[in-house]
């Protein structure tokens, strides 16, 4: 579903840092930059239950990411989807293979008592490109 155009922006290997847009409870829109992995079919993040976004999916599953890529900014993909499941992450082991790609820890290092982090993922509904 990814454009092999711009599948590099997404790989593994690179550390595009995806601009997540939710939809506010007063239907404004809310972005952040995440951490993202690419798994062939889905766009997994990861999110404590205390965030804006976490509340904002749950009300609504619509969101859309815009990744740009690092090397050359006028270069981007924005992709389009919707919510499909949430996955418990008590380990922070997802966050924790995140950090190792973003940053070179094997743990993720600011993690806080008391947080309840899940893997969110979703699958595409809209994809295009610009580059």
């Amino acid at each position: 579903m990814i454009p092999e155009s711009h599948a590099d922006l997404v790989a593994w290997e690179t550390k595009s840092f995806a601009h997540v847009a939710t939809i506010g409870p007063g239907g404004q829109p809310h972005t952040s930059p995440v951490w993202f992995e690419w798994d062939g079919s889905h766009i997994n993040f990861s999110l404590t239950k205390s965030r804006q976004k976490y509340r904002n999916l749950q009300r609504d599953r619509k969101v859309s990411f815009s990744i740009m890529d690092p090397e050359d900014p006028y270069r981007y993909i924005e992709v389009r989807g919707e919510l499909v499941d949430i996955e418990e992450d008590p380990d922070i082991d997802f966050i924790s293979k995140m950090a190792k790609k973003y940053i070179g820890r094997d743990r993720y290092p600011w993690h806080r008592e008391g947080d309840e982090r899940v893997v969110m993922k979703v699958k595409p509904t809209d994809i295009s490109g610009m580059g």
